[in-house]
């Protein structure tokens, strides 16, 4: 059990949405246009949970593994805009909500939990994501890739958060779906629940060790008591 604690930071893909249908669109378009050809949504998948560069590059290999130097810096930064232009034109269209998501998050919040978001994904696109769903008045910060020098697993957007809102490490918690977000967690002293159906890049979230792994988003309620 997660008792005493005060601040919930959730991750956004792979936690809260299912936005693998409309990056893996957007890539396709993206590699469509760079006379490449187009990849399975299912690869593309495994490729998503450490921001867009990340993506960017291991969707132009098309493989999860880069060699450095494998990619031309001026075509990788060509390929980069030209994701983020589809992705900012198709960002909601194939984009899903996780099942109880909404009926958690007010559980949580009339339980008294403050709630926050940290995710890699670039901090741009995520006041529109968070409105098109509802998801905007439940997160007192919401953070994303640029909002700190550095992204998930670096701990330093989790620390941020409790800085900003005057709450220890210690008494919160990281939700999220890949190792990055247990990772970061572990490195803020911070306890983390790992959620199985998201985007674990075939990573068996056990060995990472996080405080408490569900299967469902629903099920954390049943961890998580503030008194």
């Amino acid at each position: 059990m997660l008792k005493n604690k005060e601040l919930i930071i959730f991750d956004l893909d792979g936690t809260l949405i299912d936005s693998v249908p409309s990056l893996a669109y957007s890539i396709n378009l993206m590699l469509k246009e760079l006379g490449k050809d187009e990849l399975p949504q299912e690869l593309i998948r495994e490729f998503v949970g450490n921001g867009a560069d990340m993506l960017v590059k291991r969707a132009l290999v098309g493989k999860k593994e880069i060699i450095d130097g494998e990619i031309k810096e001026d075509y990788f930064q060509n390929a980069k805009e030209l994701l983020l232009k589809y992705y900012a034109q198709n960002l909601n269209q194939k984009t899903m909500l996780y099942p109880d998501v909404i009926d958690t998050l007010n559980k949580l919040k009339e339980q008294g939990y403050i709630l926050a978001l940290a995710t890699n994904k670039p901090i741009e696109f995520v006041p529109d994501i968070l409105e098109y769903f509802n998801l905007d008045s439940y997160f007192k910060v919401a953070l994303g890739g640029g909002s700190t020098k550095h992204k998930k697993p670096n701990p330093e957007i989790l620390l941020k958060i409790c800085n900003d809102l005057n709450i220890p490490s210690s008494k919160s918690v990281m939700v999220g779906d890949s190792s990055s977000d247990i990772l970061a967690a572990k490195a803020a002293n911070m306890d983390s629940i790992a959620l199985t159906y998201g985007y674990n890049q075939g990573i068996n979230l056990e060995d990472l060790e996080p405080t408490v792994i569900c299967n469902n988003f629903k099920s954390i309620l049943d961890f998580l008591h503030n008194q």
